[in-house]
């Protein structure tokens, strides 16, 4: 034996070790690990893992090679990983049409397997028969993939490969939306096969994205070909995932330790050292025992209770598992390159020394690490007693690979062979340490010469998009489309990436191609997306928010880029917006919001901007890799063309087509508002019955202000309010106008029709009247419907426009032609409109009208919006239409539609194309509240919806869509966007402006998720319908205005002021609002509650003593309204439901407005879980008034308190909440008639006849929800009169098992 070094000798041991341990068991043809001797299933984890310790030995060697044979010996350590990682990427390969699939479908049953046959790498269980969706898995696979390659061993060959991989990205890039089965296979710890959310598989596909992206898999031998990209956003939405739930798991386990693996080695896939700190902690505080760490809690595999004739678990037998729990000795050899890592000398030895005490010592005296300790099956009973007392066994495999692996890591890391930099090239270890501040580069570019010269009216200067060439300035959407082509493959038959969103960080960067240098704008700022960016306000506070995302989330190479392109649509009467001037000043300034940026033109910014190369667009396939590919060219050279020039929209202008004689004025006024819902009136929030919305709706005659006559569009809305009533009504108000208000009835069968209707009010139980439209009914003449046309041509109030035009789509449809009515005075002429709407539905589907010139003219003659005095392109058919009566009706007709040019090239105008004018003119005269009720006629959707609804449950907030009790739908998955908008469509019936509000206000949730995650603490669902009513309560107590009108307000808000309103809910921040001009409303925090907030519009400010009373006026209704907004934003006290929890387990249950808690919740849950959280929540959101809500959750506290003091042993049977709150209500209201107070007013007078017949009708005096006095409500929740006492004092009455008399000390008073 030659000598040598000690070093070397100490290798040699290990390598003994590892070939005896390890690669012994390595299947010579495909390289892959079985699970055992008797199981040949190779799992793609324990296969990565099981290879680490070959690759780290591999590393060693290669540092001491001063010998022949230990290069030898390097070289062959490196093979076998190559081997295997070549032998896990043909077993996924040969799936690659389930990578294909999986793309669209994201289903369990579409995924790559988790296991492969270790003897040929094919398929060994069935897609249904295995929880293989775990994409942790291929994470892993990916991550190591990469880290192996930057250390040096070429692992993939060929660029068939490269395109496959790239596909994997694709395949995990989503992980934080998608359930899956996680790191123990099992989903949901019930284990009856439900996936869930993991954070440990979201964590490793975070940290897989981050490794693999501009990754060269060719190593230092590689070309432009063999890089694999990766959109930046994706990875940064699994981090932002992975903090909101961290150190949660999932739905079902509260902790587990797998996250150790996301924590440390090999993920570091957490930048926020304190989550890092704390997520350590709750594992070891909780999981960890004297024989290593429990997976989770309550985790039954192998336990002695556990039944191994069934995989499932009943909900009821998880509690026996409590305490007995296997614990595995995996985890410390886990913390023990935690702490190596983070080079906590002390902390290592203390774990390596506890790890060799649990070690199996084999004959030939290798320590071997055992898969888990379980407790014998005799000794059950007393660890139940004390937990951890008992001496456990070894159960299942030993030595346990995965285990065995990373415990040489270990050693070679203690004693020196390796340092923690050889183990991660890629430095993934260093991304929790200190950043330095990002610098937001901002570039402005105007659209043309005009705008330019404008700005720099204002000192700003700025280029063209002409003179910032050579650079080519393009919309996000093209970026998008561009990434379509990444990692296409013919041979394989994959089609590259499938998502069409990229976000800010990926636009934020310049892009190469060939000698071209593109600049893209962000997506927010693509105007063709949703009338929300036609709100310039908006558009800049989103610019902000995304500048401040930057300046926390861009963690490239170079500095981030925005570039923003300034066009005539962003003008307004003209002039560029003040609000855009005063943007453009601070960003000018160096500081905005906190964020350092830097305001300058794209050459100046070429040096420090990151430059992607969009080399993936060549034509490699074909053998041109330096050609681009054909479809690219072709889509850029069309593309160049268009992208920024102008789209010719319709030509509005109406012409004076205006009938001779009208018989009488039709009224439709209020057709838009009969369609509302929003309810604020009633005090108890959603809680109507059918019968008072249906009369409110039918009766209402009186119009809203913007439909009086005064036609003038520039006379503030606001300047009748609505109790005044119309100024000059041009109809009697008699019988007629009723009827004619809800519908114009023909007058010989008016009668029978009211009469049918209000039947039908009755039957309709839901208060939806206008869903069904009985066409039977409503089959007027045709004539009506000319004349209502004629006024459509006559008016030029957008308002009334809208009204006619919503009951024309109520009445005829939305394909209904109009063309060539309204011309006529003989109804035969009219033609027959049947026959017409059949032909207009093929049209009327196509968007490309407006595109159209020849089309925009045809419309400018119906198109009846805007001015009078242009009539020149219509003299001809005005002459014509005098000429009528001389003609027979058949020539009439073709001439008539001749000469106006409707049938032009054989088309037809429908109402939706002139409800598409509307909208469009809506858009840019800024009135929102028609823009919301003509964008939801339309069927227009948000288009980031799908998203934002994704962004709120994957945070674990669940979302509810309309109107509480009855109508409410609960979204608990992501859901594509068509269902989504279906589903938000049924829950609202035919109220189209709140269906938009909704979707509106679901993307101002996710923006605030994103940015201010702390708005939501303590808030388990979003019930968007009811944050709808206490937005209009709100405005309604704010404005002192009722209901309606505070509604109405609502509905005009325009969306930055809608968000804002929305911020200040959250907030709980008090707000006032002033008027602007043209009657918009502004929300202003108010920072002293001093300040009246009753800033009223219309009517002048109080003076004197009526200020006085409103101030005083103010702190009265305080704690009721501080109460509602908790209890609409379903906000719960700090740990409210785990202490829920410890009350359920004291008693039989708790029954909360006929819903009942079972105790056997516990048995199955644990008190952090999140699914027993939102049992909780179910049961308090069947209480429609939020008020009440609070006080029942008020009432659960008191019980917490009852039952951590531990004045009883047990809380008895079935506790009703509900009782509770009322008893406290009834000790108030005599405490009141004893000391004469406010509610002597109201509910505690002394009862006679006529009360007692108001109070069985359902209304309290004081308008107080489910019968609780209103000044209960508004008690503080502390102090001899506050809530807290009177519940404690309903407490001790209501339930038995408190001593009524006796010595008991009072722990809560």
């Amino acid at each position: 034996m030659r000598s040598r070094s000690n070093s070397g000798v100490r290798l040699d041991y290990y390598q003994r070790i590892v070939h005896r341990l390890i690669l012994a068991h390595q299947e010579p043809v495909t390289g892959l690990f079985p699970a055992s001797n008797v199981n040949s299933h190779a799992w793609i984890r324990d296969n990565v893992y099981c290879i680490l310790a070959v690759w780290g030995l591999s590393m060693a060697y290669k540092k001491i090679a001063d010998q022949d044979e230990d290069r030898a010996k390097c070289y062959e350590l490196e093979q076998s990983c190559v081997k295997l990682m070549r032998g896990l990427l043909m077993a996924m390969m040969n799936q690659k049409d389930k990578v294909e699939k999986f793309k669209m479908t994201q289903s369990p049953y579409d995924s790559l397997h988790a296991k492969y046959s270790s003897k040929n790498g094919l398929p060994v269980v069935g897609d249904n028969e295995w929880g293989h969706l775990q994409i942790d898995a291929v994470s892993l696979y990916l991550l190591i993939l990469a880290q192996m390659t930057a250390s040096g061993l070429q692992i993939v060959f060929s660029l068939d490969e490269v395109s496959f991989i790239q596909n994997l990205v694709f395949y995990i890039e989503s992980a934080y939306s998608i359930p899956d089965y996680g790191i123990w296979e099992r989903g949901d710890k019930t284990n009856h096969g439900e996936p869930e959310l993991n954070a440990s598989s979201i964590g490793m596909a975070k940290a897989a994205l981050e490794a693999m992206n501009e990754l060269d898999l060719f190593g230092a031998r590689g070309g432009p070909a063999s890089v694999i990209h990766v959109l930046a956003d994706e990875a940064h939405k699994c981090q932002a995932v992975l903090q909101s739930m961290l150190p949660r798991e999932s739905n079902s386990k509260e902790l587990d330790s797998g996250l150790l693996c996301v924590i440390g080695f090999p993920a570091f896939a957490v930048d926020d050292a304190q989550l890092i700190h704390n997520t350590k902690d709750a594992i070891l505080s909780r999981l960890q025992g004297k024989y290593g760490c429990k997976r989770f809690l309550r985790d039954g595999y192998r336990t002695p209770k556990e039944d191994p004739s069934r995989l499932y678990y009943e909900r009821w037998e998880l509690r026996m598992f409590e305490n007995i729990e296997c614990e595995w000795p995996l985890f410390y050899c886990y913390l023990i390159l935690f702490h190596a890592f983070q080079s906590d000398k002390r902390a290592v030895e203390e774990y390596a020394s506890r790890l060799e005490k649990i070690m199996v010592r084999s004959e030939d005296g290798i320590l071997l690490v055992p898969e888990s300790y379980a407790v014998p099956q005799d000794l059950v009973g007393f660890e139940y007693q004390k937990p951890g007392s008992q001496v456990r066994e070894v159960v299942g495999r030993c030595p346990f690979l995965w285990g065995q692996s990373l415990f040489i890591l270990g050693r070679l890391l203690q004693e020196g062979f390796l340092a923690v930099g050889e183990l991660d090239p890629l430095n993934r270890r260093l991304g929790a340490q200190k950043k330095p501040d990002v610098v937001v580069q901002v570039v402005i570019i105007a659209e043309d010469n005009e705008i330019r010269d404008k700005l720099a009216e204002h000192d700003l200067h700025v280029q063209t998009i002409a003179e910032v060439a050579p650079i080519e300035v393009q919309p996000a959407r093209v970026l998008s489309h561009l990434y379509t082509y990444l990692g296409r493959n013919r041979k394989l038959g994959l089609s590259g990436r499938k998502s069409r969103d990229v976000g800010i960080l990926s636009t934020s960067k310049l892009y190469s191609l060939k000698d071209r240098i593109f600049a893209f704008t962000p997506q927010f700022a693509d105007l063709s997306r949703f009338y929300i960016a036609s709100d310039n306000e908006l558009m800049i506070d989103i610019l902000k928010g995304e500048i401040n995302f930057l300046k926390s989330a861009w963690d490239l190479l170079g500095r981030p880029l925005v570039t923003l392109v300034l066009k005539r649509i962003h003008l307004d009467q003209d002039k560029i917006p003040l609000a855009m001037i005063q943007t453009m000043r601070k960003l000018k300034s160096g500081y905005i919001n906190g964020t350092r940026v830097m305001l300058g033109s794209l050459k100046d910014f070429l040096n420090t901007s990151a430059i992607t190369d969009l080399s993936f667009l060549g034509s490699t396939e074909d053998g041109y890799p330096d050609r681009l590919h054909p479809d690219v060219q072709t889509y850029l050279d069309e593309h160049l063309l268009r992208s920024f020039s102008n789209r010719s929209t319709m030509n509005l202008r109406g012409g004076q087509l205006r009938p001779r004689t009208l018989r009488r004025r039709m009224s439709c006024k209020g057709a838009i508002k009969k369609t509302r819902s929003i309810n604020v009136d009633s005090d108890n929030l959603g809680m109507e019955g059918p019968s008072p919305l249906t009369e409110r709706r039918l009766s209402s005659i009186v119009p809203p202000p913007w439909l009086q006559a005064n036609k003038q569009s520039h006379v503030s809305v606001f300047a009748t309010t609505p109790e005044e009533g119309p100024t000059s009504s041009p109809l009697s108000l008699g019988n007629e106008l009723i009827r004619e208000n809800i519908y114009p009835v023909d007058p010989h069968h008016s009668r029978s029709a009211i009469d049918r209707r209000s039947e039908f009010v009755r039957q309709q139980e839901m208060p939806k009247i206008l869903i069904q439209r009985h066409r039977a009914e409503t089959n007027f003449a045709d004539t009506e419907v000319e004349e209502l046309i004629a006024m459509l041509r006559e008016t030029e109030n957008l308002e009334e426009q809208g009204d006619i035009l919503q009951y024309l789509v109520d009445t005829q449809g939305l394909d209904f032609n109009t063309a060539g009515l309204g011309f006529k005075n003989k109804p035969e002429d009219s033609g027959t409109p049947t026959s017409n709407a059949s032909n207009a539905a093929g049209t009327a589907t196509d968007p490309d009208i407006a595109a159209h010139p020849s089309a925009a003219t045809a419309n400018s003659n119906t198109q009846c919006i805007g001015n009078t005095s242009n009539v020149s392109n219509v003299s001809s058919s005005s002459s014509n239409i005098s000429n009528h009566n001389n003609m027979s009706p058949h020539e009439n007709n073709h001439d008539s539609s001749q000469s106006e040019g409707m049938l032009e090239e054989g088309r037809v105008v429908t109402v939706r194309d002139l409800l598409k004018g509307l909208y469009e003119k809506a858009c840019q005269q800024k009135l929102w509240g028609l823009v919301r009720h003509t964008a939801g006629m339309l069927g227009k959707r948000v288009e980031d919806l799908a998203k934002a609804v994704t962004d709120l449950l994957v945070r674990q907030k669940q979302v509810t869509v309309g109107m509480p009790p009855n109508n409410e739908h609960t979204i608990t998955a992501p859901l594509p966007e068509v269902e989504l908008r279906q589903l938000i469509h049924d829950a609202y019936g035919d109220d189209e402006s709140t269906a938009m509000l909704t979707q509106e206000l679901m993307v101002y949730l996710a923006m605030f998720i994103r940015t201010e995650p702390q708005l939501f603490h303590e808030m388990l669902r979003l019930r968007v319908g009811l944050i709808i009513q206490v937005m209009a309560k709100e405005l309604s107590r704010t404005l002192n205005c009722d209901g309606e009108a505070a509604s109405e307000h609502l509905l005009n808000l325009s969306p930055f002021e809608m968000k804002n309103l929305l911020y200040h809910i959250l907030s709980g921040k008090e707000f006032a609002v002033s008027s602007v001009a043209r009657g918009n409303l502004s929300i202003v925090s108010c920072k002293s509650s001093r300040v009246s907030k009753k800033s009223q519009i219309g009517l002048g400010d109080p003076e004197g003593e009526d200020a006085l009373i409103a101030t005083i006026d103010d702190r009265q209704g305080q704690w009721l309204r501080r109460r509602r907004l908790d209890g609409a934003l379903n906000r719960v006290p700090r740990d409210f439901y785990s202490r829920v929890w410890t009350v359920l387990e004291k008693c039989q249950g708790l029954a909360i407005e006929g819903r009942v808690l079972q105790q056997s919740l516990t048995q199955e849950m644990t008190p952090g879980e999140l699914k027993f959280a939102l049992e909780v929540e179910t049961a308090l959101n069947q209480i429609p008034q939020p008020e009440y809500r609070q006080l029942v959750v008020e009432a659960l506290m008191v019980l917490t308190l009852v039952t951590e003091h531990n004045m009883v042993p047990t809380l008895g049977g079935i506790i009703y909440v509900e009782h509770l709150v009322h008893k406290a209500n009834q000790l108030f209201l005599e405490d009141q008639r004893k000391v004469q107070g406010d509610a002597t007013l109201c509910c505690a007078k002394i009862k006679d006849g006529k009360e007692q017949q108001q109070a069985a009708s359902g209304m309290l005096l004081c308008g107080g929800a489910a019968y609780i006095c209103q000044h209960l409500y508004d008690s503080a929740p502390s102090g001899s009169y506050g809530t807290m006492t009177y519940m404690s004092r309903a407490v001790a009455l209501v339930l038995d098992c408190v001593p009524k008399h006796g010595e008991m000390e009072c722990a809560i008073s």
